[in-house]
C-alpha cells in the first residue's frame, strides 16, 4: 500500500530517539481557472469530497471562474449578433465560446 505515490512519506523521530517513516495520504490540489489559472472559489480539494459537490450549478460550474464564465458569455453572444470574428478571440477561450454557442 505504501509503495505507490498517494502518500506522502514523512521522516519523523519518535520519543524513543528511533528514525520511522510515517505515510500520509496526500490533500488534494486546489481546482484552478484554466484561462486565468485563479482558484475556484466555492470548490473543495479535488479528494476531500464526493463529486457532486465538486461543481457550481451555474454554466461552466468547476471550470471556468465566475469572471472567465462571463467573459466568455459576452464573447459568445458578440459573435452571434456578428459584431465580433471567431478569430478575434484567443485560443484558450475559443473552446469554451465554441460550447457556448453549440449550447
Amino acid at each position: 500500500m505504501h509503495r505507490s505515490h498517494s502518500f506522502r512519506r514523512l521522516d519523523r523521530v519518535t520519543p524513543g530517539k528511533r528514525h520511522t517513516v510515517h505515510y500520509m495520504r496526500k490533500k488534494g490540489e486546489m481546482p484552478h481557472c484554466p484561462v486565468c489559472r485563479a482558484e475556484l472559489n466555492g470548490i473543495p480539494s479535488t479528494k476531500s469530497r464526493p463529486k457532486s459537490l465538486k461543481s457550481n450549478s451555474r454554466i461552466f460550474g468547476g471550470v471556468l471562474c465566475s469572471r472567465c464564465a462571463s467573459n466568455v458569455i459576452k464573447l459568445a453572444s458578440r459573435i452571434e449578433h456578428g459584431e465580433m470574428k471567431l478569430n478575434d478571440i484567443g485560443i484558450i477561450q475559443r473552446n469554451y465560446v465554441l460550447q457556448m454557442i453549440s449550447h
